[in-house]
């Protein structure tokens, strides 16, 4: 029996209006520990790590994954023989564990950098620092986050 226009307008609008709507999926997370610690070795190479000079203002306890302030600082005079070359800031369980990388010279004036993060759970968050005399300097603080981020895709 051949289709009425009616019936031809409604299945047309149907999926008209189908289109429309956002289909909001929740998609496991695939990192690891052993994602964080290859992206680790991308940016150190095979370079021993040492801890100490980095100091990494992060809070403990954070309540919204979405928006998270945190400061590294390295102690460091930055003069023209001494000064810090790079930061980088991992993290745990993100998708991406490569925060970010900040890239620093000696007339910088000060080691340090503040901006804010996404955090898709609970996690390790961890600073690295280069230093000019290419050795490097860690400090890894674990951060509760009770609303993860990261976790939404939107098709």
């Amino acid at each position: 029996m051949p289709a009425t226009r009616r019936q031809f307008l409604s299945l047309a609008g149907g999926i008209a209006a189908a289109g429309t709507v956002p289909i909001v999926t929740l998609r496991p997370l695939e990192a690891t520990p052993a994602m964080l610690n290859s992206a680790i070795r991308n940016v150190v190479g095979e370079a021993a790590i040492r801890t100490g000079k980095v100091k990494l203002d992060i809070p403990p306890l954070v309540e919204n994954g979405n928006t998270v302030p945190m400061t590294v600082s390295v102690a460091s005079p930055m003069t023209p023989d001494d000064y810090v070359k790079s930061i980088h800031v991992f993290n745990e369980k993100n998708p991406q564990p490569n925060i970010g990388n900040f890239h620093l010279g000696a007339s910088s004036g000060r080691a340090q950098v503040s901006t804010r993060i996404r955090l898709a759970d609970t996690q390790k968050v961890v600073a690295i620092a280069r230093l000019s005399d290419d050795t490097f300097w860690q400090v890894a603080v674990d951060v509760v986050v009770t609303l993860a981020a990261c976790t939404e895709e939107v098709n």
